[in-house]
């Protein structure tokens, strides 16, 4: 099975830095990172501070300085889901996700991030198996 290991060009869509409005818990959020990381503080000026940041790299940078939640590793996975799913509502998205077919997701990367993506061959990839989740349930929608 061919897969699509890089969300790099054409396949930047599926990165979570991609520029895409998404609606979570009534705010708006330039990005998924956004979200993701103003979501591992539960103080509303902080959550706040980080969704208004200048960019998804800045968000990222921000999140890293919050203290986690006791419960971070048990809801990271579930809240990544929801997130994903949040931003797949767009149309145009949606489709693009769906024109990935039953190719594997692969978030292959350079960072060591062994959690959501792959790095030298190992990792869980987390970030690929939800988006391919949240593609099915698109495609299953659509049947």
């Amino acid at each position: 099975m061919d897969k699509i290991d890089r969300f790099v060009g054409e396949h930047s869509f599926l990165n979570n830095f991609h520029k895409s409005t998404l609606y979570f818990r009534g705010k708006k959020y330039p990005t998924v990172e956004h979200a993701y990381q103003s979501h591992k503080s539960s103080e509303p000026e902080v959550q706040e501070i980080i969704r208004c940041a200048s960019d998804p790299m800045e968000a990222k940078k921000l999140g890293r300085s919050i203290t986690l939640p006791q419960d971070w590793d048990t809801m990271k996975v579930s809240l990544m889901k929801e997130l994903l799913t949040a931003k797949f509502e767009n149309p145009l998205l949606r489709e693009l996700l769906k024109s990935t077919g039953d190719r594997e997701l692969v978030h292959d990367n350079r960072f060591n991030d062994r959690f959501w993506g792959v790095c030298r061959g190992s990792g869980e990839n987390w970030l690929g198996r939800l988006l391919e989740e949240v593609r099915a349930a698109a495609l299953e929608d659509e049947g």
